[in-house]
């Protein structure tokens, strides 16, 4: 028993990593200026984001077009201005990442 809950315990460790490396990327190119996991600053929480486009199979390359062009009028008047500093690689890490909160 005490095998079974140590390799569990392992693999919820494991499986959390990418998931912090992503919100870490997320800091590092300052998307956390304006959003937040659980909570609406000047745009959406990234949690309403994953809802809003839970199911929608394009929803992660819209969303990282969405990163890097910027957009306006789906979340309100405030416009997303676009991220350059953001490559398409970077952006479809963090598009999987919100999408998967």
């Amino acid at each position: 028993m005490k095998v079974f809950v140590a390799a569990a315990v392992a693999a919820g460790l494991l499986s959390a990593a990418p998931a912090f490396a992503d919100e870490a990327l997320a800091k590092s190119k300052n998307c956390l200026a304006c959003h937040s996991v659980d909570k609406k600053l000047v745009g959406p929480a990234y949690k309403d984001v994953a809802a809003k486009y839970k199911g929608d199979a394009g929803a992660a390359a819209m969303l990282a077009e969405k990163i890097q062009k910027g957009g306006s009028g789906t979340w309100g008047q405030i416009p997303m201005p676009p991220n350059p500093q953001v490559n398409a690689d970077e952006a479809k890490k963090l598009a999987a990442w919100i999408l998967g909160l």
